[in-house]
């Protein structure tokens, strides 16, 4: 047997002439590898070792489970597209909106694009806390005669950005209530800060959170007469995921809540203007509710500004902590220190949407998705689902007693090919329900819903 010369063989992995080996050479293994006949193979391997860090990973970040709720759907989306290549598949999962910007808006950013291509026209950094003209006009659009004066907004680049820097602001230190089920950013942002102790895998909570179940039975309004004391409760009305909205009494009652137990109340409006009821579309309109709330809200489902990016959060003045500090004055200081501000061009057209013309151009929008609701609310109840939300918020939730939520999911998927989002994903009160999503064309509305009645009679 002549000898095996290593040159002949890749550093790792290569065919050798003469015998049907395997080298692994930082091992020194030798091992026998397939042999065909006339020809015999040799495949030396040589290990990587990964070079680590002495850096521990943040624990907090361990403790979040699967992925976030969007990106695994977008991850079996992606796969059912491969398995079946062919099919058109309509999403009326995420909230994500799919009707072009109004021209009167879209028109304003692109005139303040270009001017930033002339001297005259070109601007830098500009204030953390939002252009003044912006400030001004959220102001007196939304909280007319609520008493909140321009320096108590804050302009982002969305709600669920400032989800994550009040939670910087609070810090590790403070327990978190929020609805069960609600917006999943809530409980990942707490956990990822490190309020919560560990999963608890037989109930589907994370330990040290507060969940307020919300469900038909309660009319999606928490009992706050068992709900325990939090320092920061989450609330967003309409909400997502059920559609249901907070009437004044309530709200009225959760602001109480707050004040008898020193707590700060996030109140998320991102879907205030699909109201049509009387139903408040600003946590302000209750009265103490400025010594209490916080309010998070955003241009992305009112003008398309998914992509765009631009929100705002309202702090009062008189919002303080215990020790009697304003609570406005830190968030001012994590906004310095952690943003540079919202994009100029973002703001010319916020404050285009906050005009005569831009206004009407998102109500026309609002409404279209509100169509859309419609429809798939009579194609549910048509084959006897039991529907809730719809009527002021542009999601529909749909229950399917005894399912799994992810079954029901997986099932629509596969046999219609429409994506939903699984209930499950907002909280353990959403198991058995399917949040479906008003976002989407109209024709691609109606196709899916003859394809639910197809699936489902």
């Amino acid at each position: 047997m002549a000898a095996i010369n290593p040159s002949q063989c890749h550093s790792v992995s290569s065919t050798c002439p003469f015998l049907g080996l395997k080298v692994n050479s930082r091992a020194q293994q030798v091992s026998l590898v397939r042999k065909t006949i006339g020809v015999v193979k040799c495949v030396a391997t040589l290990e990587q070792t990964a070079y680590k860090t002495n850096v521990s990973r943040n624990e907090n970040l361990g403790k979040l489970q699967a992925g976030y709720l969007f990106p695994e759907i977008a991850r079996r989306r992606a796969a059912h597209m491969l398995k079946h290549p062919d099919a058109q598949i309509i999403s009326l999962g995420i909230g994500d909106t799919t009707e072009p910007i109004p021209d009167v808006i879209a028109s304003a950013m692109a005139k303040r694009a270009h001017a930033l291509s002339t001297l005259e026209g070109y601007s830098g950094y500009g204030a953390e806390q939002g252009e003044k003209s912006v400030r001004s006009a959220i102001a007196s659009t939304f909280y007319s005669n609520l008493d909140i004066e321009d320096d108590d907004i804050f302009v982002s680049d969305g709600a669920k950005s400032d989800v994550s820097r009040l939670q910087v602001l609070f810090g590790s230190n403070v327990t978190m209530a929020v609805q069960d089920p609600s917006y999943p950013a809530y409980v990942d942002s707490s956990v990822i800060l490190g309020q919560t102790g560990q999963y608890q895998k037989d109930v589907q909570k994370y330990e040290n959170i507060v969940y307020m179940k919300c469900t038909p039975e309660n009319g999606f309004f928490p009992d706050l007469s068992s709900v325990p004391r939090a320092d920061i409760i989450f609330f967003c009305s309409p909400n997502n995921p059920t559609g249901s909205t907070a009437s004044r009494d309530q709200l009225t009652k959760l602001v109480q809540f707050a004040k008898k137990n020193g707590s700060i109340i996030v109140y998320d409006s991102a879907y205030a203007m699909y109201i049509s009821d009387e139903s408040p579309k600003s946590i302000f309109e209750i009265p103490g509710a400025k010594e209490v709330a916080i309010e998070v809200s955003s241009f992305s489902k009112y003008a398309g500004f998914t992509g765009v990016r631009l929100g705002w959060t309202v702090i009062p003045k008189s919002l303080l902590y215990s020790d009697g500090f304003p609570v406005a004055k830190d968030f001012n200081r994590i906004v310095c220190t952690c943003f540079n501000g919202a994009s100029n061009i973002a703001q010319s057209g916020g404050l285009a949407c906050l005009s005569p013309e831009g206004l009407e151009a998102m109500l026309e929008t609002v409404g279209y998705y509100k169509e859309n609701t419609s429809i798939i609310m009579e194609t549910f109840r048509s084959l006897d689902f039991k529907v809730y939300g719809g009527t002021n918020a542009p999601y529909v939730w749909v229950h399917f007693p005894g399912r799994s939520s992810w079954e029901v999911f997986a099932e629509i998927l596969e046999k219609t090919h429409v994506v939903t989002t699984p209930g499950s994903g907002f909280g353990p009160a959403g198991e058995g329900f399917v949040r479906v999503s008003a976002f989407g064309h109209r024709e691609n509305v109606i196709e899916a819903c003859r394809r639910f009645k197809n699936l489902f009679n």
